[in-house]
């Protein structure tokens, strides 16, 4: 994919500063409806956020989870690798804009890019899969601008509002990615 048109962005490790941004995040319900989020409201508490925040700094939970930062310096959302398998190289994605000021601009792209870029050189993974809901078409239209592929429908693969929703499994190469 043609990287010139993106906005640059710079990943950084998370840190107790991102807690109150993250936490406002979830407070938008048209940020968090295609997130897994447990059904209540807010769905996390600020010290909750502090506590997934500080699990993610201490590499305790699984996660590489990253803070999508834009040139001028403005946190805007986060992107993690997750369900890491090292022994068949390949870990799941996850990504959110929370800043909704950032939607529709190429800022997740770019961030998809630097995570990848990470994913397949410094971690060694071979393949970095996702799970989309059917119903997210932004978000598919934009993995598949990335090079991701579909690999098939996970039935009723996730509860959403008392309702069991479809997702899309995709996922790119390495070899795809890097060519």
């Amino acid at each position: 994919m043609n990287q010139a048109n993106l906005p640059s962005v710079k990943l950084r490790d998370l840190t107790l500063n991102d807690v109150e941004d993250r936490y406002q995040w979830c407070l938008d319900k048209e940020v968090t409806k295609h997130l897994n989020m447990p059904k209540k409201y807010p769905p996390f508490s600020r010290e909750e956020t502090q506590n997934w925040i500080q699990k993610c700094i201490n590499k305790t939970n699984g996660y590489e989870q990253k803070a999508i930062i834009t040139d001028d310096g403005k946190h805007i959302g986060w992107i993690d690798l997750k369900n890491i398998d090292r022994l068949n190289k390949h870990a799941e994605l996850g990504i959110a804009i929370g800043d909704k000021n950032y939607w529709g601009k190429g800022y997740g792209l770019s961030a998809m890019n630097e995570m990848l870029l990470r994913g397949f050189n410094q971690l060694e993974l071979n393949k970095i899969w996702l799970r989309v809901e059917v119903d997210n078409e932004k978000a598919i239209k934009s993995y598949k601008r990335m090079g991701y592929v579909e690999e098939g429908i996970l039935s009723q693969d996730r509860l959403r509002n008392g309702e069991f929703v479809d997702r899309l499994r995709m996922n790119i190469l390495k070899n795809e990615f890097l060519n």
